[in-house]
């Protein structure tokens, strides 16, 4: 078996990711038919463009990076994350598919990190956005439009509460009653059964110690959809909205 460069041999990789793409389905309802939904954006916006650039914040180990990678054969994916071992990960599955970047989403020189040379087609984000506190998310969303271009777009997929309590409720309900209705939630593995296996592992367990483990600061947010709109015109987005909702899980576009 080949390894990634911190040692990692693909096949344990191959698990190790098919696991974490499972544990994930507990926590974002309909995940695939969201992730088509953002590839769909995204192609619709850099579909065409010689070598678009795409950046997937909060990456884990590139899952969503990898599908737009495949949609887009001629584009430069950069799968960006705080993890180690979540990046050794997705380098050893996945390989030169995707550029790996290392760093912390809103801390004092990420964008730095990314190497950037052009500006940027299309941001994404799932499942990931909602651990920065407001403050920081609005600094991040002013970051993000000066890195794309016009025209470029901005799409965070995540739970996203509707803008009242009782629309909330009634979304929690719906999101529940359709991962039912599709077993969405019939799945053993869960996040903290999913490290605490990682840490089990002989091969991961040296990379669990340089890092998070998956862990990055939680601030966190309590934006409704109309919050986040209101943070994203304020970056300088023209155009802002959801175009797509199961239940609580939203995906809210943000064309530059």
């Amino acid at each position: 078996m080949g390894a990634g460069t911190g040692g990692v041999s693909t096949g344990t990789a191959a698990r190790w990711v098919e696991r974490w793409e499972r544990q994930q389905q507990r926590y974002a309802v309909d995940r695939e038919e969201r992730f088509a939904v953002i590839a769909d954006l995204v192609e619709h916006v850099a579909g065409g463009r010689p070598s678009p650039l795409v950046l997937d914040l909060g990456s884990g180990p590139g899952c969503l990076a990898a599908r737009l990678a495949a949609r887009l054969p001629g584009a430069e994916v950069l799968a960006v994350d705080a993890d180690p071992l979540l990046l050794e990960l997705g380098s050893a599955h996945y390989g030169r598919t995707l550029r790996y970047v290392n760093t912390l989403i809103g801390e004092p020189g990420w964008v730095g990190r990314l190497g950037l040379d052009r500006p940027v087609d299309a941001v994404v984000s799932t499942t990931a956005l909602h651990y920065l506190g407001e403050r920081t998310l609005r600094q991040v969303y002013g970051e993000l439009a000066g890195l794309l271009r016009p025209g470029g777009i901005l799409v965070n997929g995540d739970h996203i509460s509707p803008d009242s309590a009782r629309m909330s409720e009634l979304a929690r309900d719906v999101g529940r009653r359709h991962a039912e209705r599709n077993a969405d939630c019939g799945h053993e593995e869960d996040w903290e059964s999913w490290w605490s296996g990682a840490a089990g592992d002989p091969e991961l367990a040296p990379l669990l110690g340089q890092g998070g483990e998956g862990r990055a600061p939680c601030e966190g947010n309590d934006l409704t959809v109309s919050g986040h709109v209101a943070l994203l015109r304020d970056a300088g987005f023209a155009d802002v909205g959801v175009v797509w909702q199961v239940g609580p899980s939203h995906v809210l576009a943000a064309v530059r």
